[in-house]
């Protein structure tokens, strides 16, 4: 799995998902990126990065919290993931590489099935690859590298789409979006955005209050 604007997946790997996660899977080739995010990656421009969208039978997300020391995005909740190195072969082996070193996840118990378009961070220059994955075995997971990682939290995708856990978060510099107030994190930004259109496009998203806004603290606005 390479690099690219577009959505892709697996085939052989989506013959092995549960019933539940194929629309996941059907999504990746029909979303675009400006569906997702206003901010559409530039020609030939950026320093690509990937992370992992993992979802387990639980009916789970796994998220991290940033660690409040990083330069860029301090204290934000996240997926795993992370640059790109010159020994990745693509985004997934990014991706998985990055989870392990980030909250010990064996990636031999997570299968890639796909990755959605390519977007982009404007503030770090960022092309990200959200790769998609279904934790077929999960493994322990905790917040290995302290350095990068201060918590992480298998989030249920019922509580990230209860009414009572969305809102829209304004950050200081008058951009809104999408928001997630759940396991004692405020998701913004490039994570909530993303799991926010995948909740509406799967229709796993709940009537909610969109008129809701939460302020984002100066100190939490890195991004």
């Amino acid at each position: 799995m390479g690099w690219s604007r577009e959505g892709s997946v697996d085939p052989e790997a989506v013959a092995q998902l549960p019933h539940w996660l194929l629309p996941v899977a059907h999504t990746a080739l029909s979303v675009t990126a400006d569906e997702i995010t206003r901010f559409v990656p530039p020609h030939d421009e950026g320093r690509h990065s990937a992370v992992l969208v993992l979802f387990s039978d639980e009916r789970d997300v796994l998220l991290i919290q940033r660690a409040s020391t990083m330069r860029s995005h301090a204290g934000q909740p996240a997926f795993p993931g992370g640059a790109v190195d010159d020994d990745d072969t693509d985004a997934a082996s990014a991706a998985l590489r990055e989870a392990h070193e980030e909250t010990g996840l064996d990636p031999g118990g997570v299968v890639v099935f796909g990755a959605l378009p390519d977007l982009w961070v404007p503030v770090t220059n960022f092309v990200v690859t959200p790769v998609l994955g279904w934790w077929r075995t999960p493994s322990p997971v905790w917040a290995q590298d302290v350095a990068e990682v201060e918590s992480v939290h298998r989030v249920p995708i019922a509580e990230l789409v209860d009414p009572a856990n969305r809102c829209r978060v304004h950050h200081p510099s008058g951009y809104v979006g999408h928001g997630f107030e759940v396991q004692g994190m405020l998701v913004w930004g490039f994570t909530a955005g993303v799991l926010s259109v995948l909740f509406d496009r799967l229709g796993w998203a709940l009537p909610w209050d969109e008129t809701r806004i939460v302020a984002l603290p100066d100190d939490g606005a890195t991004s």
